[in-house]
């Protein structure tokens, strides 16, 4: 099983060595005894960035969780299995994602303490992002109480910390509503917890920023209607 190198607390680090597990030819693909790079999920796209061995170099694509793989989907030569490499992620991409991840978990907290409406998905861009919300039914001035509070969080400078928790206990700290712990399987024990301070604890494998002041600040730009009683908010962040 593919080391996470990222978890639970090294979002930061930007290259690493590793050794090549399995190579498919035909679908383009490495399977790494290790990685920094994200695999795509929960709402967060896979990371990009390069390989390097000898003389050679590809691009990652893509990296997806296939079969209980982590797959590596390449761009260029392929390295033999075996083959000692070195991977570099693409920062800006990564970086952007982690900002707007942690923006998401405090909308997402805000909303929920505001509006006890819970997050029905959610999906994270380089440059925006969204969040479905039910039961929910916003107006004008609900988005700007979301966005001040949102804001008010940010401004704080508040630290995040990342960690590996028992289960049991994640699921007694983690608020009704805020996240649905049964589409987690239940053989995943312990969980990576994210907290911000003590506003916010969720469970999440996502990458996440240190200190909630990173994220500059935060404006929604706009809102829809997703059927009865879902809400979709999308917002950017300002440096």
């Amino acid at each position: 099983m593919t080391e996470l190198l990222y978890c639970p607390d090294n979002e930061y680090q930007k290259s690493f060595e590793a050794e090549v597990e399995k190579v498919d030819e035909e679908a383009s693909y490495i399977v790494l005894d290790k990685t920094l790079f994200y695999k795509e999920g929960g709402g967060q796209p896979a990371d990009y960035g390069k390989i390097f061995w000898k003389d050679k170099e590809a691009s990652v694509t893509d990296v997806q969780k296939r079969q209980g793989e982590i797959r590596h989907y390449l761009e260029g030569p392929l390295p033999e299995e075996g083959e000692k490499i070195e991977g570099e992620i693409d920062w800006e991409r990564r970086y952007s994602h982690m900002k707007m991840h942690t923006a998401q978990h405090i909308v997402s907290k805000v909303v929920l303490e505001e509006y006890e409406a819970s997050t029905a998905g959610n999906q994270v861009g380089e440059d925006s992002s969204r969040i479905d919300f039910e039961p929910a039914d916003f107006d004008e001035k609900d988005l700007e109480k979301i966005e001040e509070l949102s804001n008010e969080i940010i401004e704080a400078d508040i630290e995040l910390e990342k960690s590996e928790r028992p289960r049991s206990e994640l699921e007694k700290e983690t608020e009704d509503g805020r996240t649905n712990l049964d589409l987690i399987p239940d053989h995943i024990d312990p969980l990576r917890a994210v907290e911000i301070g003590d506003i916010d604890i969720c469970p999440c494998g996502g990458t996440h920023v240190d200190s909630t002041g990173e994220l500059g600040g935060l404006e929604i730009v706009d809102r829809k209607s997703k059927g009865a009683d879902v809400e979709r908010i999308e917002f950017v962040l300002k440096d």
